[in-house]
């Protein structure tokens, strides 16, 4: 497995099979070709750095904190030579090039953003898919209900409320998986695929 830090892991492995990588068996038919990605919410781009990059040719980030977008090249490494874009804009209003992107990894991040901002987001990356091109989304999920946190002005959503703004976006859901092995107390996390 692939970590971002000790506590979290970016992707399980049979996703990642899922994402195109060979040599394991994902317990699902669908593929995505391996030619570019976009990285949501990217910080300073630990999910393109650890996930992307090694499966991708190019990856482009998108970040709305500029200073977040400009340690990124530093981070990512020599790697960052394949990054083809880094987008200083946010969700809210980002919207991809048609047909551009074989994935759209989104992560940790819609928390902040209205439902209708994640509504209208997820129809724009819709537009954004390649042939064939796959939605991923992990995020924490809430057992029932919203969860708010006036610290971070973030909102934790249940799965009934994730599932019903991504059926609303007019996106069909493959897959959702639990994230397993992930510290007690904390939120649970869940991946959904979708197209």
């Amino acid at each position: 497995m692939q970590h971002i830090t000790g506590l979290t892991t970016v992707v399980e492995p049979q996703w990642q099979t899922g994402l195109g990588q060979t040599g394991n068996v994902a317990p699902w038919p669908e593929r995505v070709q391996s030619r570019k990605a976009l990285d949501c919410g990217a910080g300073i781009g630990r999910i393109t750095k650890h996930l992307l990059l090694p499966l991708f040719e190019t990856v482009d980030l998108v970040e709305q904190d500029k200073d977040f977008l400009e340690a990124a090249p530093k981070y990512i490494g020599p790697s960052a030579k394949r990054v083809g874009r880094y987008i200083n804009e946010g969700l809210q209003s980002f919207t991809p090039q048609p047909k551009e992107y074989d994935v759209i990894w989104i992560q940790w991040v819609l928390g902040q953003l209205t439902d209708e901002h994640v509504v209208n987001f997820l129809k724009r990356c819709v537009t954004g898919l390649a042939d064939d091109g796959m939605i991923f989304i992990k995020e924490n999920i809430s057992k029932e209900g919203l969860v708010f946190d006036d610290e971070d002005s973030s909102v934790t959503r249940s799965p009934t409320e994730l599932k019903a703004l991504i059926q609303t976006a007019g996106l069909k859901i493959l897959k959702v998986e639990k994230q397993k092995k992930f510290p007690v107390g904390l939120f649970k996390v869940e991946m959904y695929a979708m197209r």
